[in-house]
């Protein structure tokens, strides 16, 4: 609980402090690879929510029944 209340507290100075740290100590090329692997994951994970979003809406949609009545099935 205190860690949140930390976090919130961090303001825009606290922020540019610690990226030029991470700067500092990682270097750009280490630091630019990471968010260029971050954004692949982000990117990957997008995809596979969207396959997943299809295939139940494919499954909820074969997975359709037709409740017309006897009667008016046989009167089309």
């Amino acid at each position: 609980m205190t860690t949140t209340l930390f976090i919130g507290n961090i303001g825009p100075m606290g922020l540019i402090l610690v990226a030029v740290v991470v700067l500092v100590l990682f270097g750009r090329g280490k630091v630019s690879s990471l968010m260029g692997e971050v954004g692949k994951g982000i990117s990957s994970f997008k995809k596979g929510v969207n396959e997943g979003k299809a295939e139940l809406e494919q499954a909820a949609a074969d997975e359709a029944v037709d409740v017309t009545p006897v009667e008016k099935k046989d009167e089309a």
